[in-house]
């Protein structure tokens, strides 16, 4: 539908909508471009608190995702006209908490009525146009690392039908309220690893995302199944049939483009298409400093893991083995 929007000629856009990247960017000096990005949904955990630390975990990883730093916020709620103020008190604060840690500062907001909770963030960030991180840079020979688990979708689902064990709630919340901030500290700063492309996983899952990146990058991608992480009950989920609509949506637009091996199993298939809330990084680095970057990722707290690797243009799109 984007593609049928008339383009609007500003020079100033360095990456828009047209670009299927995480965010936007728009060039203010010469040293100065903003990162903006929005993102809001319902509820997918009890404690309203805790979805408030969800919502904004979510909403300021688009920021992450471009090597930007979040600057400040503005809050969307939608919310029932009778509802408990208590509720909606605690999802403001949960988001302010994170936002808190972020450095970033919430500015203001808009509320409606709405009959279904709804919480969210139009976040805005800053970094130099020169070392802006799009998805689109991939290059042959780079390495995949990737910085969270994967499951958080069929989790939630497990959640809904009150299925899931206390464990996979709690390993399932700690990465969805874990910011990307660290991650991206660390991609950015120095020393220098020659990271040519990042996103983040997220609604679109793991394929999904890597997709993007391979069109946008003119690459293909090789995966290994087995290396991929995973939250703790994300097999049992999909096992048990706990499997989101969103699911099934992004394997039925991107499976298509991927090429199995044998060995791959087939709930290990499936959850490769799990629409992710808050997600890991997925980073293409140069082979010579993806050694250096993981390490640096793990002296600094955070979770990195080679999953694979770019590979000249080819087809399938994507090799999973």
């Amino acid at each position: 539908m984007l593609g049928k929007l008339a383009r609007q000629q500003d020079s100033n856009v360095l990456v828009g909508f047209d670009k299927a990247d995480d965010a936007g960017v728009y060039l203010v000096t010469p040293d100065l471009a903003l990162v903006q990005t929005v993102d809001f949904f319902t509820p997918i955990v009890d404690d309203p608190y805790t979805f408030g630390q969800i919502a904004a975990t979510n909403a300021l990883s688009d920021i992450y995702a471009m090597g930007g730093r979040p600057i400040s916020a503005l809050a969307m709620v939608c919310f029932q006209e009778k509802g408990e103020l208590e509720v909606l008190e605690a999802i403001l604060a949960g988001g302010l908490s994170k936002m808190a840690e972020a450095g970033c500062t919430v500015i203001g907001g808009h509320s409606i009525r709405d009959e279904e909770i709804k919480f969210g963030y139009a976040v805005t960030g800053t970094l130099h146009p020169r070392r802006v991180l799009t998805n689109a840079g991939a290059q042959p020979g780079d390495r995949l690392l990737f910085t969270k688990g994967l499951g958080t979708g069929v989790i939630s689902t497990a959640i809904k039908r009150q299925k899931a064990e206390p464990a996979w709630i709690a390993a399932a919340v700690e990465s969805m309220t874990t910011l990307n901030k660290r991650a991206c500290e660390v991609i950015t700063g120095s020393p220098g690893f020659a990271v040519h492309a990042l996103t983040d996983v997220t609604g679109f899952g793991l394929i999904g995302h890597a997709r993007e990146m391979a069109l946008a990058s003119n690459v293909s991608l090789r995966i290994s199944a087995a290396q991929v992480p995973l939250l703790p009950g994300a097999l049992e989920c999909v096992r048990a049939g706990y499997v989101p609509g969103g699911l099934k949506a992004n394997r039925e637009f991107a499976e298509c483009m991927v090429g199995w091996e044998s060995a791959v199993p087939d709930e290990l298939k499936t959850i490769l298409f799990d629409p992710q809330t808050a997600g890991g990084l997925l980073a293409a680095v140069a082979k010579e400093h993806a050694d250096a970057l993981r390490q640096g990722l793990k002296e600094a707290g955070v979770m990195a893991v080679q999953i694979g690797e770019v590979v000249e243009r080819s087809q399938p799109l994507i090799t999973v083995g």
